[in-house]
């Protein structure tokens, strides 16, 4: 019955994913895990200060029983349990745009000089902003295509799902995500994120479905699918910028 659940659940994600996807079947890959975001040597976060999650938490929307609250500790990750038993994390992370010379390149090929004063307000830096969103989104999905290329090869259909605008907090951001369907039924790994950008900092926030993860994970699908309208509410109302 449990493997029978699982292919139906694969099968709803599926029929679910939002028109426009792109699917490839990779070949081979280094790692099986959630990988870094696009030329992650050059990032430095400074989610490490504390858990963030601590000072930006506002409103925590969450199904009936459930428990949203910033984890103990220094790293920024979010728990979400239920009965005193933890169900997952979601993890946050700034990067510092000084820090981040491909993002740089993003916002003037947008029209946007890094460094000048913003104005959330205005209608056309909203619109660049978005644009150089959605450029580093789709670097991302470049990169996560050629991860997974090997170690899937025709068991595993991968696909990323075009990028949505999202509120976090009171920046204009965008949520974006892929998931691994095994051709046999049942899904290997189901990733969401947000990302947003307000003048200085890029913020990321993720959480996934995947077991090889240590966090930044739910250990069931079924919860991660649950609380995925939770977290669309809980961005929406983070203490940002």
């Amino acid at each position: 019955m449990l493997r029978l659940y699982h292919v139906l659940l694969g099968g709803v994600l599926v029929l679910l994913l939002p028109l426009g996807i792109k699917v490839v079947s990779p070949r081979l890959s280094r790692t099986n895990g959630m990988p870094e975001q696009p030329h992650a040597s050059s990032l430095a976060s400074k989610s490490n200060q504390g858990n963030l999650w601590k000072s930006i938490l506002d409103q925590t929307a969450s199904p009936t029983g459930w428990q949203v609250a910033a984890c103990d500790g220094n790293t920024s990750v979010l728990c979400v349990s239920a009965n005193g038993k933890r169900l997952g994390t979601v993890e946050i992370a700034v990067y510092p745009l000084e820090k981040q010379q491909n993002f740089q390149n993003l916002l003037r090929q947008a029209g946007i000089e890094p460094g000048k004063n913003i104005d959330y307000q205005n209608p056309q830096y909203k619109t660049q902003v978005s644009t150089a969103l959605n450029a580093w989104v789709n670097d991302y999905y470049t990169f996560l295509s050629k991860e997974r290329q090997g170690s899937y090869g025709n068991r595993i259909a991968f696909s990323t799902h075009p990028p949505q605008q999202a509120q976090v907090g009171k920046l204009q951001g965008l949520s974006y995500g892929f998931t691994g369907v095994k051709v046999q039924g049942g899904v290997q790994e189901h990733h969401l994120g947000y990302v947003a950008f307000d003048g200085k900092n890029l913020y990321v926030i993720r959480t996934a479905f995947n077991p090889s993860l240590k966090t930044g994970k739910f250990e069931r699908l079924e919860n991660l699918a649950i609380f995925e309208p939770y977290l669309r509410a809980i961005a929406a109302n983070l203490r940002l910028p």
